[in-house]
């Protein structure tokens, strides 16, 4: 059986006890969309401001929502968090929110959020989140997605907002140099905390039983 083949496999949020009301079913979803979202709030404030992109804690959270949710949730969780920032909750990692956001040259990395959340949940549907190193590779795999949209974005806003003098060599030194060892870092963080989730949940169960 191929990989995208493989059955949905539960997350850690499908561990948490879901009313039978649909309901309430998806006001517990809700609930666990909105705890996404201030947990990417609260690492974005973890920021070093190096150039015109930080280094942030965002990416860390975005890896762990996504893997926790599940890809549908998690999709939607940072999809929220996109939505509160420009309606001007200061959730993003400088002061600035609000419409105007969409000028900075960092936004294209909060779009990119979303399809990296899809794919650390998808990974996770998979069960690659109960081992280390299928967690790294799944979990790096997500962390790419930002780049690949933030990058690109970058370049136009500071060529044509900015009035930068915009190169390749520029570019990579703004946007995508810096970001390699810290992005591995926090890749390799989430591979230990998310399948250390679910060793407690595996010792918890065994108790139980």
């Amino acid at each position: 059986m191929s990989l995208a083949a493989a059955p949905r496999r539960r997350v850690l949020a499908d561990l948490v006890a879901r009313p039978s009301d649909r309901s309430r079913a998806l006001l517990a979803d809700a609930a666990l969309v909105l705890a996404g979202v201030a947990l990417v709030a609260l690492l974005a404030k973890v920021s070093f401001f190096i150039g015109p992109i930080p280094i942030t804690g965002q990416t860390l959270g975005v890896i762990v929502v996504g893997a926790a949710l599940g890809a549908r949730r998690g999709a939607a969780s940072l999809t929220a968090y996109l939505v509160a920032g420009l309606a001007g909750l200061p959730v993003f990692a400088g002061p600035i929110a609000g419409p105007v956001y969409v000028l900075s040259p960092s936004f294209g990395f909060i779009l990119g959020f979303i399809p990296a959340a899809f794919v650390a949940g998808w990974f996770a549907e998979r069960a690659w989140d109960r081992k280390p190193w299928l967690a790294f590779v799944g979990f790096v795999a997500a962390s790419v997605i930002p780049f690949l949209i933030g990058v690109p974005y970058m370049a136009l806003i500071l060529a044509v907002v900015v009035g930068a003098d915009v190169t390749l060599a520029s570019v990579l030194d703004a946007g995508v140099w810096p970001f390699i060892l810290p992005g591995l870092l926090k890749a390799a963080f989430a591979a230990l905390l998310v399948p250390a989730a679910w060793a407690l949940v595996r010792a918890v169960d065994k108790r139980k039983g």
